[in-house]
């Protein structure tokens, strides 16, 4: 063994892991991206879902609550909007999803 060889070491070294490495230095992102999905991107699904069987279970005589904070009872239901009395004679169509809450109780029907 020459001096050399001693002090830098021998020309054949065993293969690195650097995939090893690459990994555990990936652990530390891909925690970070479950979290983030387990506390933001989740719950506002299962939110947005709700909304949406909401909307789509609008009937005449429903008592809403709109985004811009007008009450109203639902007078009629199209595809994309609902038609929407506010007063005594005075009716306005707003989008579907501009309601925000129903306020009228429905019974649960069990089967």
């Amino acid at each position: 063994m020459s001096l050399l060889n001693f002090f830098y070491g021998s020309q054949q070294s065993a293969p690195s892991s650097s995939g090893g490495n690459l990994f555990s230095a990936l652990i530390p992102f891909i925690l970070v991206f479950v979290i983030f999905y387990l506390l933001i991107i989740l719950p506002s699904r299962k939110r947005q879902k709700k909304h949406q069987l909401m909307v789509e279970n609008l009937q005449p005589g429903d008592k809403v609550l709109t985004t811009g904070g007008i009450y109203g009872t639902v007078m009629g239901v199209q595809k994309d909007k609902i038609e929407l009395k506010i007063a005594s004679n005075v009716k306005v169509d707003v989008a579907k999803s501009a309601v925000a809450a129903v306020l009228t109780p429905r019974e649960v029907k069990k089967d």
